[in-house]
């Protein structure tokens, strides 16, 4: 440490925050502050923006598109909720359980999808779904055309499905945002398994052993011993869901190759943000999306808090 530091130790704190309060200002609060400004102004051009005030709020509350994205981010957040947080949930429970053998493996297994990536699920859903050439067609359509014979001692009669699935049935134009949520479902569904996991770690083995000589269940178990010990996580988790689902982008931006899909049924909140900034360059329309979706995010954050201090599950 120089002479200079040693004569004045009030510095030296400051002189160690200096680089990550540097790369703050560059990199967060002035674009965070830039965007404020712009979020007020009509851009014609990169360098051309007019004073608009609140005009960029209003044409927003009055766009269609925008209620399109609000309504399909919502039915993917809501899907998020209350259909992949209980299977993270009803899996996770499965996995610690010590009946289970080579548990390792099959939480490597389900934990795996994580590890690939966003563009690796769009592209692997892509070949799923797809019309014709898809794996799920091709499956279904398969399994649907193909006879069935019975054992002798049932008579040796031949059957056969009364239907044929449509080899062209099309996922990816009329059930977009279906599509969506299994491919994320399937990312998601282990990632949110291990936050799951490590709650149920530290349930207290006592007070189940306790409740279970008491005559409870298995339900009664989960619900009034291992639900309350989990909540905090449970909330916490429950918050990363919601604002993940807020952010969706890649996903159904590479899906449905780089559109939001036909009757823009694939549209989000964040490709909104996208095709105004970036397709039509009108930046300042785009930031004032911007803030509405982080004050959103931000409200969803104190609503969380408040609550979770209610039920004495602060996370």
């Amino acid at each position: 440490m120089s002479k200079r530091f040693r004569q004045h130790p009030a510095w030296v704190p400051y002189f160690w925050a200096a680089p990550f309060l540097i790369v703050f200002a560059v990199f967060l609060a002035y674009p965070m502050l830039l965007s404020v400004k712009m979020a007020f102004h009509q851009n014609a051009g990169p360098r051309v923006a007019e004073f608009v005030g609140t005009k960029n709020f209003s044409w927003m509350v009055q766009d269609p598109l925008f209620w399109t994205a609000v309504r399909n981010t919502a039915v993917f957040a809501a899907a998020s909720v209350f259909i992949q947080l209980p299977a993270s949930l009803g899996l996770a429970l499965l996995l610690n359980s010590p009946k289970l053998k080579a548990r390792g493996f099959w939480r490597a297994i389900f934990f795996a999808p994580v590890l690939v990536g966003l563009p690796f699920v769009a592209i692997l859903a892509g070949l799923v779904f797809e019309k014709n050439t898809g794996l799920l067609n091709v499956a279904l359509h398969t399994l649907t055309s193909l006879e069935y014979q019975l054992p002798s001692f049932l008579g040796g009669q031949t059957l056969s499905v009364p239907f044929t699935f449509d080899i062209e049935f099309p996922w990816l134009q009329n059930y977009v945002m279906w599509t969506l949520i299994i491919a994320a479902f399937w990312m998601y569904v282990g990632f949110n398994m291990v936050y799951f996991l490590a709650a149920l770690q530290n349930v207290d083995k006592s007070q189940l052993e306790a409740a279970e000589i008491d005559g409870a269940n298995a339900w009664h178990r989960f619900v009034n011993v291992t639900l309350p010990a989990i909540r905090p996580i449970a909330s916490f988790v429950l918050l990363l869901s919601l604002i993940g689902s807020f952010q969706l982008f890649e996903l159904p931006y590479l899906l449905l190759n780089e559109t939001a899909g036909p009757n823009n049924q694939g549209l989000t909140l964040v490709m909104y943000l996208y095709q105004q900034g970036f397709d039509r360059g009108d930046l300042g329309y785009a930031s004032a999306v911007g803030w509405v979706l982080a004050i959103a995010l931000f409200a969803f954050a104190v609503a969380q808090q408040f609550y979770g201090r209610l039920r004495g599950s602060d996370v």
